[in-house]
Parts: C-alpha cells; sequence; structure tokens
C-alpha cells in the first residue's frame, strides 16, 4: 500500500469514482443486490422512462421506499476519507454514481453526481428542479409552481447523463494523475469506461473493492477490502 499512497500524497491532480458499494457500507441498498428488490420487482425494470410513463405512482412509490432506505443513513469512513483528501488537493474531482447525497454529507464539494440526485426533484412539464425531502403521502407528487407531474431526479436507464457532470468527468480524466475507483461493479456505462480513459491519458488506477471487476486487470494496484476500510488507510 504504500507505494499507492505515495501516488497519491505527490500527485498533483487526483480523481475518485465511487460506486454503490462505498454506500452500501453505510446500510443503502445496492441497486443490483437482492436488497434492491422491491415488491419481487426488479429495480431495473423500474428505473427507466417507460416505466414513469406507464405508471408513475408505482414507479414513485419505489422511490418513497429507497428514500425512507437513505433517510437513516450516514456517511461511513469511506465518504469521510474522501471529502477529506479532497481539501489536501488543489486539483480533485469526485465522480460519483451514488444517487444518495452521502458524499455531500460527509463535505465532499469538488464533486459531480453523474446518475443525479434521489432527493432532487423535477417537474415533467416545467422542468423546474429542486431538492425536496418532503415523504410525499400522495403520489405522484405534483409540481407547486404547475401542477405537472415531478419525477425523481435521476438518470434512468436509457437516458443520457447530465451534460455539465459528464463533461466534468470526461475533463478530470484527460488530466488526472491518479484515479482511484472505489466500490464500484463497472458494468454500467459510461461510468465503467472511465478508467480505461484515465490509464490511456497516463494516470495510475488504483482498485478499492472486496471483487474483482472488469477493470481490475488494467489497474496499477488493487486492494481486496471494504472502502471504508481500506480508503482511510489510503488516503491517510
Amino acid at each position: 500500500m504504500n507505494i499507492a499512497k505515495s501516488w497519491i500524497r505527490d500527485c498533483r491532480s487526483l480523481c475518485v469514482l465511487t460506486g454503490a458499494g462505498v454506500s452500501a457500507e453505510s446500510g443503502v441498498p445496492t441497486f443490483r443486490g437482492p436488497d434492491g428488490f422491491w415488491k419481487r420487482r426488479d429495480p431495473m425494470s423500474l428505473a427507466t422512462p417507460e416505466a414513469f410513463a406507464a405508471d408513475p405512482e408505482e414507479v414513485w412509490e419505489w422511490y418513497r421506499w429507497r428514500r425512507e432506505k437513505i433517510r437513516g443513513c450516514e456517511p461511513n469512513a469511506g465518504h469521510l476519507a474522501i471529502a477529506a483528501i479532497e481539501r489536501q488537493k488543489t486539483d480533485f474531482l469526485l465522480i460519483t454514481q451514488n444517487v444518495d447525497g452521502l458524499h455531500r454529507a460527509a463535505g465532499s464539494r469538488r464533486m459531480v453526481e453523474i446518475h443525479g440526485n434521489i432527493w432532487v426533484v423535477r417537474c415533467t412539464s416545467c422542468r423546474r428542479e429542486r431538492e425536496d425531502r418532503s415523504r410525499y403521502d400522495v403520489l405522484p407528487p405534483r409540481c407547486g409552481s404547475c401542477g405537472g407531474i415531478l419525477r425523481p431526479g435521476v438518470v434512468w436507464f436509457g437516458e443520457a447523463l447530465p451534460r455539465e457532470a459528464a463533461g466534468a468527468a470526461e475533463e478530470m480524466l484527460r488530466r488526472c494523475e491518479v484515479l482511484v475507483v472505489a466500490g464500484t461493479s463497472a458494468l454500467v456505462a459510461p461510468a465503467s469506461g472511465y478508467a480505461a480513459v484515465a490509464k490511456r491519458r497516463g494516470a495510475r488506477v488504483i482498485e478499492v473493492n472486496p471483487d474483482e471487476t472488469p477493470v481490475s486487470e488494467l489497474c496499477d494496484a488493487v486492494f481486496r477490502g471494504r472502502s471504508a476500510e481500506v480508503l482511510p488507510a489510503l488516503f491517510g
């Protein structure tokens, strides 16, 4: 680990990419794991524009359930370690696939949420967007401005990433000297290709994950462990 720590310590530009595994250690159900199932429904069949158009009430029931699961979760040591290393680097970006808001709660500020945020809602009519942590007794919730149906401010399957967030991520991947990939299965594009992009540009790539992933072979260092344990040691 000492060599990887020196890469991080000595680099000018550091990028961290996180996935569901980081938040799972705080108790957030993983989207693809058995805890992500709701009423025996596969989440991948609900997280689509088509599912929302067909039955917005059912999709919102699932998101209300997810929001309640997340509401009681707190940032773990991995989240806090990422926020701490950010304060030490002049050029830093956290790219997260997680929508739970725990990185921000931990103190991360230079970050992009490429899959959106579950606490944000957007009107399907007037397009206004805001953070709203309401419990929503009536579903689907309605926009207070125009009466349109609100949708969760997340990226569903089949939708493009937010342009600004995606652009910031790609720009950092082109210049970072070290990329730390933590808690992601590396199965969902385009984030699944970020490690390869950074590697081609000459960056050192470090993986933190209990399991082997499709990007493991191209990494310069791999740590098989929980991010809440490995990241504080790696960034300390």
